[in-house]
Formats: structure tokens, sequence, C-alpha cells
């Protein structure tokens, strides 16, 4: 077998109760959930992918809630990295859709009573219509490129950590990241990428960064004015804060709307939708 399967618990799960009911075939999928394909199942395991995956295999991936699987010449291999360069740790989360990445435990999207697709496009309809040129401070997994490239001109998504687009690299749900012409990709700090662009360069801008704990210079005001200044007359910016209801995210968000306002961003709002605040320039 030389095709990487990519699978969690929500595929291997219903593998194992087909299994029991005495079925010969199943439908599953080999890309988390993008595509639906006939396996058989076999005594030794299941022909997918055109080989077969054992059953322990199969069952190895059942019994984890919390992790994505790469499965190459029937043996699994949790889709996991550490970064030498940050220290985190990095995993592709399963939901039963598209996955999300925990770093270091904390997930990158929202995933309770909504799946991390939908979070995305919550952010982005904070700031429609998503035209024009488009800077995504935080690439992460690639869905907020990836869903505003169809309707933009370009997209630039920056991403600080090499080790975040293994992840992403092995996710099948991040394809279009690696394939869209119109998404630039491009390493660095975002804080130190976003001073040498030029000024009002883009129509509109996504900044979705980690929490603050873990990257308080992207909720400074020196951040803040780097990004007005690069944003053109008229663009809309939308900022992730959190939740709007816990202790910290009112505190973090009373404090990103001053300082949004001191750097000059006007029509500040909050969009508790979202988990965040939008504004104009």
């Amino acid at each position: 077998m030389s095709e990487i399967i990519v699978v969690s618990h929500f595929q291997a799960r219903p593998l194992i109760e087909a299994r029991e009911r005495g079925a010969d075939v199943a439908l599953t999928s080999l890309d988390l959930g993008r595509e639906e394909v006939q396996v058989r199942l076999e005594t030794d395991g299941v022909r997918m992918g055109g080989g077969i995956v054992p059953w322990p295999v199969i069952e190895e991936i059942a019994e984890s809630d919390t992790a994505c699987f790469a499965i190459e010449d029937g043996e699994a291999r949790k889709i996991q990295t550490f970064s030498e360069e940050t220290g985190r740790v990095y995993t592709l989360y399963p939901t039963a859709g598209a996955p999300t990445m925990l770093v270091s435990g904390v997930p990158m999207h929202r995933i309770k009573g909504i799946n991390p697709l939908e979070d995305t496009r919550r952010k982005l309809r904070t700031i429609a219509p998503v035209v024009g040129r488009v800077l995504d401070t935080a690439t992460g997994l690639g869905y907020t490129a990836m869903e505003a490239a169809p309707t933009a001109s370009s997209v630039l998504t920056v991403e600080l950590d090499p080790a975040a687009q293994v992840i992403a690299r092995a996710n099948p749900w991040s394809r279009e990241l690696f394939e869209e012409e119109r998404i630039e990709r491009r390493y660095g700090d975002s804080f130190e990428v976003v001073r040498e662009l030029a000024d009002a360069s883009f129509d509109r801008v996504i900044h979705d960064p980690p929490m603050f704990s873990l990257a308080g210079e992207l909720y400074s005001l020196e951040f803040y004015r780097e990004l007005h200044r690069v944003t053109a007359p008229g663009g809309r910016l939308f900022h992730y804060v959190g939740d709007p209801e816990s202790r910290s995210g009112t505190r973090v968000t009373r404090g990103v709307l001053r300082r949004l306002e001191e750097a000059g961003f006007r029509n500040l709002r909050r969009r508790p939708e979202a988990f965040g605040v939008s504004a104009s320039r």
C-alpha cells in the first residue's frame, strides 16, 4: 500500500460496527470525510487504498478521540509534531468534518456546537464581501485563506511556525492551501512581516492570532498601528478575540477595542457570533 490514508475514530468506529454486524463491505472515508468510498471488510482487516489495514490498527484509531492518523503501508501514525522553534506540540484533532489543530493542547477553532469551517465562515462574514487583496495574519490549517480565496483577488497568509504547516500538509481539508494560485504563503512572525508590507495594500484583514498568553505582541497598539497602515481606505478588519462571555474574553475585548480605536480604526463593533470584533479604516 503506497497511498496515504488519513482517518480518525469517526471513520474507524463504524467499520468495527459493520464487522460486528457481519457485513462484507462498508462506506467510509479515506480523507477525513471529504469523500466517501466503499471498502471491503476481510478477516485480516479492511481493504482500502490498494492494501489491507489490519484490524488492530483500525481498533487503535477507534480508541483515540483526540488525534487523526495517517495510514501508510498498513501502519498508523498519529499526525502530530513538536516544534523546535517554539517548543509547541501541534496535533491534528478530529471533528465530524474538517479537523482543527491543537497547539499545545489548545484548539485553534471553535468546536463546541460549531465546526471549524463554519467558525471560519462566521469570521469572514463580519467583513463581507471578502474582495480585493486579503491579509491573513495566522495561517494555521489555512481555512481562512482558502475560504477567502474564491472571492478575493489574492490572499497573503502568514505562518510563524513551519511545524504548523507540517500538520496542514497532512490534513486533507487543507489541500487547497497549497494548490490555490491566489494564495501566497509566507513564513515569519506577523509582527515583523506586516512591518514590511506596503501602505494601504489590503482591502480585507483577518487577524486571528493565538490566545493573548501565547502571542501578546499581536494584541499590542504597535501592531494595530501597522495593521491600520496596511489597510486600504475603506478596508475592513476582523480580529478574533475569544469567547466574549468569558471573564478573560470580556477583558481582552475591552482592551482590543480601545487600542484599535487608538490605532486609527473606526466603526468598531463587537461580533459575538464570531468571537471577535470588526472595524474599518
